[in-house]
C-alpha cells in the first residue's frame, strides 16, 4: 500500500470484533463482506502448571439434553440465531418478556432481541404459531445458528 492510501480495514471495526469476541468468551470470530474477510481470534489461556489447583471439570450434559438439543436443531419451527450476540427477552430491565411458553406469536412479531457490536437487533418469528420452548436464558450469549425457541 502506498503512502498516504487509506487501509481498506477499518480498525475501529477490528477492535470492536475483539471486544465481542472477549464479552462472548469466544475463540475466534469472522466478519466478510463482498470484498474482504476479517477473522480475529485470540489465544485461549495455557494449561495451569504442575502442583497448580485446576478447577474442577463442568458437569458433564445428560444424554436426555443432548437428545434434545439435535431434536430442537432439526425441528421445522426452530427459530435459529442469525448472528454471534447475547440474547435479550425483554424489552428492556424490569419490563415483561417479548413471549413466554404457550403464547401465540404471528408471523414477523418480535420473539426477543440479539445484540451484535452494541447493536439491538430484533428477532422476529419466521411463522405464526405457539412458542413451544424458550431454549435461551435473558443475557445469554449464543453462537450462530444456534436454536433460541421452537414455535409448534
Amino acid at each position: 500500500m502506498a503512502e498516504g492510501e487509506k487501509s481498506p480495514i477499518d480498525s475501529a471495526l477490528v477492535h470492536r470484533l475483539a471486544r465481542l469476541l472477549e464479552e462472548a468468551g469466544l475463540s475466534e470470530l469472522e466478519y466478510a463482506t463482498d470484498h474482504w474477510r476479517i477473522r480475529v481470534a485470540r489465544q485461549m489461556p495455557a494449561a495451569p502448571p504442575a502442583g497448580a489447583v485446576a478447577a474442577p471439570p463442568p458437569a458433564p450434559i445428560p444424554a436426555a439434553a443432548r437428545v434434545d438439543s439435535a431434536a430442537d436443531a432439526s425441528h421445522p419451527g426452530a427459530v435459529l440465531s442469525p448472528m454471534v450476540g447475547t440474547v435479550y427477552l425483554l424489552p428492556e430491565p424490569g419490563a415483561a418478556a417479548f413471549v413466554e411458553v404457550g403464547q401465540e406469536v404471528k408471523a414477523g412479531e418480535t420473539l426477543l432481541i440479539l445484540e451484535a457490536m452494541k447493536v439491538m437487533n430484533p428477532v422476529a418469528a419466521p411463522r405464526a404459531g405457539r412458542i413451544a420452548k424458550i431454549l435461551v436464558e435473558n443475557g445469554a450469549p449464543v453462537e450462530y445458528g444456534a436454536v433460541l425457541m421452537i414455535i409448534e
